[in-house]
């Protein structure tokens, strides 16, 4: 099998589940810390292919979320100079196999070039991003249903018991 170079943001829930599928298909992951690698742009370069510069980063970066950083208005070399001064932007995973470099977990490329066990979950979407969403639905429809319980405690009741 495989030795792949695997580059990770502790902690993120996607990059365990990624490593733990490259792991079941038999493959040797060497883990390595995104935030704390020593980054140039020669070395980032390779990971983003012919991907556009808007699949380069990570939608869930602070900066991005905020709208500080706009990847669609960027170029590749002031993308690639953001990256290398805060490596939260870029996308995870970076994976690397010999000479083919990959950014991001997109499973029908990864198996492209390595085997993978079967699994059907979305190990690319960051499922805390999911749950504040589903939070969001859940708090609006709890405050639709109060509200309607107030609208029907308030309208007028009759007095008049009927023997």
């Amino acid at each position: 099998m495989s030795i792949i170079i695997f580059y990770e943001k502790p902690g993120c829930v996607n990059n365990t589940k990624q490593k733990a599928l490259l792991q079941a298909a038999g493959h040797n992951v060497d883990v390595h810390n995104l935030l704390t690698e020593p980054w140039t742009v020669e070395k980032l370069r390779p990971f983003f292919c012919d991907r556009p510069v808007v699949e380069w980063f990570n939608p869930t970066a602070p900066a991005i979320k905020s709208g500080a950083i706009k990847p669609s208005e960027l170029d590749s070399e002031t993308a690639l100079d953001l990256m290398v001064k805060d490596p939260l932007l870029i996308r995870r995973p970076l994976m690397q196999i010999n000479d083919r470099y990959q950014v991001g977990f997109d499973r029908a490329i990864v198996e492209e070039w390595i085997t993978l066990s079967p699994i059907q979950e979305d190990l690319e979407t960051c499922p805390r991003r999911h749950n504040l969403e589903l939070r969001r639905h859940q708090n609006a429809q709890n405050a639709q249903n109060a509200q309607d319980d107030l609208d029907k405690s308030s309208q007028p009741r009759s007095f008049f018991r009927i023997l």
